[in-house]
């Protein structure tokens, strides 16, 4: 493979990981939840096995709090159905998404907000967030 062809996969990779930080960010606005995934949080739940497992460890983690209104599998699957509304494609496993060993790991800034959400949705926040 020649550098132009790894630049190119590099970018779509890039391409990738800013598409399913716009949906899973815009699902989690969108439902009235103060979460925000950069790129790293997407590669480390990468990790783990199925999108749903990889929401409700986030929230088990980081926002235990949110379950003692709602249970794990409620909040995970309102997230999942609200990012796929935006964007159906899972987010690659493991080594997948890792970031090449030579490259640093960036994120990809978000220009604005309206990059992300396309249409306003009037959906009603959860309760107690």
């Amino acid at each position: 493979m020649n550098p132009s062809q790894f630049d190119a996969g590099d970018s779509a990779q890039d391409a990738e990981v800013h598409a399913q930080l716009c949906a899973y960010n815009t699902a989690f606005d969108e439902l009235g939840l103060r979460f925000r995934w950069d790129a790293q949080t997407l590669a480390l739940l990468a990790l783990i096995d199925g999108e749903q497992a990889r929401i409700t460890a986030y929230i088990e983690a980081h926002h235990a709090h949110l379950l003692k209104a709602y249970s794990a599998e409620f909040l995970s699957r309102a997230i999942l159905e609200r990012k796929n509304a935006r964007y159906p494609v899972c987010v690659a496993t493991r080594v997948e998404i890792a970031p090449h060993p030579s490259h640093e790991t960036r994120q990809t800034p978000m220009s604005s907000r309206r990059e992300c959400l396309s249409h306003d949705m009037e959906l009603p926040a959860l309760a107690g967030v």
